[in-house]
């Protein structure tokens, strides 16, 4: 039984990681130096612009947050213009860019 819930556990998480494993993280540096003006050069954040500190944080939850603000299931009206025109690699290639952000 234990071998089972492993082997389901397993796949569970190949199935929820997979989709971000397709990433170009040069790209991603790219794609971010459009929000190095709110979120900083090493994603610290900036208090005055209300922008959260998202360096080093799991790419799988950037890359969420991104979709959600896109299809407004999160509603951010300031990450809106510049979320709207990227596809889902780009969310993907700047998931794993913002994730390597020491």
């Amino acid at each position: 039984m234990r071998r089972i819930l492993e082997v389901n556990f397993a796949l569970v998480v190949f199935l929820f990681i997979s989709p971000l494993m397709a990433q170009d993280v040069e790209k991603g540096a790219s794609l971010y130096k459009k929000c190095i003006v709110c979120h900083g050069k090493n994603g610290e954040g900036k208090r005055s612009q209300k922008a959260p500190r998202i360096g080093g944080q799991f790419d799988w939850y950037i890359y969420q947050q991104l979709k959600d603000i896109k299809s407004m299931v999160r509603k951010n009206d300031a990450m809106m213009p510049y979320v709207k025109n990227l596809s889902d690699q780009d969310f993907k290639d700047l998931s794993a860019y913002i994730s390597s952000l020491k």
